[in-house]
C-alpha cells in the first residue's frame, strides 16, 4: 500500500509542476491578448497589425514615467535616453544618446512611410531637431513629453504636425 501511495504523490506533484507551467504559458499569452487590445485601441488599428508584442509591452512598462532632463531610469527620463533605452531593450541595438547625434544617423523617409521603431524628430521652441520619438503606428508615436513624461502622441496633433522635422530608420 505504502509503495502505491509513493506513486501517486509522485504523479500528483508532476502533474502540478506540468501544470504549473501551462498556467504561465497561459498567463503571458493573456498579458499580450491584453496588451494587443490596449494598444490597438489607443492607436486605433486592428490587433493583428501589431506585431512586436515585446515593444508594446515596454511602452506600458515605461507609460508615465516623468520628463528629467538626463535622465535614464524609471524615475525620470528625457526624450534621447528613452529612446536609447527602448532600442536596448527591444532592437538589441546601442544607438547615441542625444537628438543631434541621432538625427544624423537615420535613413530619411516621408512621414506617409514611417514604419514601426522608426526615429521621429520635432523642432521645438525654434530648436532644430530638438526632440525625438519612436513611431508606432497610424501616425502614433511614443516619447518623454516635458509635460507628461512618457506618452504616445498622434503626428496628426497641430502641435506635432507643425513641429515636425524628420524621421526614418537608424542606420
Amino acid at each position: 500500500m505504502k509503495k502505491n501511495n509513493h506513486y501517486i504523490i509522485i504523479l500528483f506533484l508532476t502533474l502540478f509542476m506540468y501544470s504549473c507551467s501551462g498556467s504561465k504559458k497561459i498567463t503571458e499569452r493573456s498579458k499580450d491578448n491584453y496588451l494587443q487590445n490596449k494598444y490597438a485601441e489607443i492607436l486605433q488599428v486592428s490587433n493583428s497589425d501589431l506585431k512586436n508584442m515585446k515593444l508594446y509591452a515596454f511602452v506600458d512598462e515605461w507609460y508615465g514615467v516623468k520628463y528629467q532632463y538626463g535622465g535614464q531610469s524609471k524615475k525620470g527620463v528625457d526624450c534621447s535616453g528613452f529612446c536609447s533605452i527602448l532600442y536596448n531593450a527591444i532592437y538589441g541595438k546601442q544607438i547615441d544618446r542625444t537628438t543631434q547625434a541621432l538625427v544624423n544617423k537615420i535613413n530619411e523617409v516621408k512621414k506617409e512611410n514611417l514604419k514601426e521603431g522608426d526615429l521621429v524628430f520635432f523642432n521645438i521652441a525654434k530648436k532644430i531637431n530638438s526632440h525625438v520619438g519612436v513611431y508606432l503606428a497610424n501616425q502614433r508615436f511614443v516619447h518623454a513629453s516635458t509635460s507628461k513624461g512618457v506618452i504616445i502622441s498622434n503626428l496628426e496633433n497641430p502641435y506635432y504636425k507643425q513641429n515636425f522635422s524628420k524621421g526614418g530608420s537608424i542606420q
